[in-house]
């Protein structure tokens, strides 16, 4: 297991911790901190109309069907209208593709142009909420800025389908993706956020065992993982969970309550599967884009999950994006950075398909 003392002694590395001197949100962070606060003290007066005022409000470990329900139609809401998001693009096509027991909804985006290559996009939400619909803008524009399909699926949520059904829904419909690939030149890469970051890097892992093994049939290498802000570590803790535990969108709390959905048990959380920091050998793994939020519990983990990949010779891109929050990607209409975000790892995924042609 990872130490705390070694966590520190990685992160202090230039490269790779993004030198941090400010660690504070920017303006549009605090603009969009405030507007968060205030809805949600919006929705505290309306249920105490309706009810006796509470204690403290504490995130309980189990909720019922209807509110997970709600939860998740409140969190699966584009951020902009998905018709205005989609003119850039030839076709968005909703289809059905292969998952671990069944088939599972996905949504697949075509450029104009010579499309060159295929991305298989994995969603965030702590792998408990939020969809096809929620990352639709993103989805749409990083198929405009890298040239590339891309496919989002959307694999199946905990806490119905625990640890490991994502991983092995993600895996399916990877292996189903590589069948297809030809159609846009046969390469692949894989792309998500938060938890479908975690999904994307566990699955770099697992094509590479299996190439290891000698399985066959094995499915393609990716020939780039990007990941937004992803969690790589399970109960270990690090500076930055501890700096930005509350107040800054994702808390500690959130954290821990989505790790309780999604393991079946204490074991789960040390499983490289779950989080893919804690694997020992990182070697022969595809190029990696790595982005981290300065102002995000997860940032330490991405920083250091991209020094790991380096130093065990793979090719590393890493940013930290100065003043933003965990999620911010999300806010792309509104928050300049998480535009350029996109356009930047687009144009990283479009360079590596086009020198493969």
């Amino acid at each position: 297991m990872l130490k705390i003392e070694m966590l520190t002694e990685r992160l202090s590395a230039r490269k790779f911790s993004g030198s941090f001197t400010r660690d504070k949100p920017d303006l549009t962070s605090r603009l969009l901190l405030r507007g968060l606060h205030a809805a949600s003290q919006r929705r505290r007066k309306h249920r105490q109309t309706l009810k006796a005022p509470q204690a403290a409000p504490v995130i309980p470990h189990t909720v019922s069907a209807a509110s997970l329900a709600y939860i998740r139609r409140l969190t699966n809401r584009p951020s902009f209208p998905m018709r205005l998001s989609a003119l850039p693009l030839k076709r968005v096509i909703d289809l059905r593709v292969p998952g671990a027991a069944e088939l599972r909804p996905a949504r697949l985006y075509i450029p104009y142009g010579k499309v060159r290559g295929v991305v298989l996009f994995l969603h965030g939400g702590g792998f408990v909420h939020c969809g096809l619909n929620s990352h639709h803008g993103i989805c749409c524009r990083l198929a405009r800025a890298s040239g590339a399909a891309v496919l989002s699926f959307d694999y199946s949520l905990a806490p119905e389908h625990k640890f490991p059904a994502a991983v092995e829904d993600v895996w399916a419909a990877f292996n189903w993706l590589a069948s297809e690939a030809w159609r846009w030149g046969g390469a692949v890469a894989v792309a998500g956020d938060s938890a479908g970051g975690t999904l994307a890097a566990v699955l770099c892992q697992k094509v590479r065992e299996a190439h290891r093994s000698g399985a066959n049939p094995s499915p393609p290498a990716p020939v780039m993982q990007v990941l937004y802000y992803p969690a790589t570590l399970g109960r270990e803790e690090t500076p930055s969970r501890e700096k930005f535990a509350h107040g800054y969108f994702l808390t500690k709390a959130m954290m821990e309550w989505y790790g309780s959905q999604y393991a079946s048990s204490d074991e789960d959380l040390l499983n490289p599967d779950f989080a893919p920091a804690l694997q020992k050998d990182l070697s022969g793994l595809p190029s990696a884009w790595i982005m981290t939020a300065e102002c995000d519990p997860l940032r330490d983990e991405g920083a250091l999950y991209g020094r790991r990949l380096a130093e065990a010779g793979n090719v590393v891109s890493y940013t930290c994006v100065r003043g933003t929050l965990h999620g911010f990607l999300q806010f792309y209409p509104m928050m300049r950075k998480a535009r350029w975000v996109l356009h930047q790892s687009g144009r990283a995924l479009r360079a590596v398909f086009r020198a493969r042609k």
